[in-house]
């Protein structure tokens, strides 16, 4: 699976953004898609994750009633809708996914994930 990252950009504190990954054409069936971001300087950290067959979605809990991720199967895309903007947000935001289902307890470790997008910037500053 191909995925195309999209949505990033520059944001003042408090804003909101939207962030789209669309995958390459075909049925969107992996069970797994999650966020990850890269702060400058840091490692890859976990962002949030939704499976297609356990109903909750997960989030990291800097991001958690901040963010929120989605999927439509239909147009083959997920989204994470960004809310409440904070400086400590700006990060290379990486989108990724399982073909098959994993424990919820591992959806935040990045090696478990078959494929990833290339990334989109996502800066908040004033």
């Amino acid at each position: 699976v191909q995925l195309q990252a999209s949505g990033g950009g520059l944001v003042q504190p408090g804003g909101s953004l939207r962030l789209s990954c669309k995958a390459s054409s075909g049925t969107f069936s992996n069970d797994l898609t999650g966020w990850f971001r890269q702060p400058p300087g840091k490692e890859r950290e976990f962002v949030a994750a939704i499976s297609r067959t356990h109903g909750i979605p997960s989030y990291a809990d800097s991001v958690k009633g901040r963010f929120t991720i989605s999927r439509d199967s239909a147009k083959n895309t997920i989204y994470l809708q960004m809310d409440t903007l904070k400086p400590e947000d700006t990060a290379v935001y990486f989108c990724a996914v399982r073909k098959v289902r994993l424990v919820r307890s591992s959806w935040s470790e990045p090696h478990h994930y078959d494929s990833w997008g290339q990334g989109t910037q996502v800066t908040v500053s004033s």
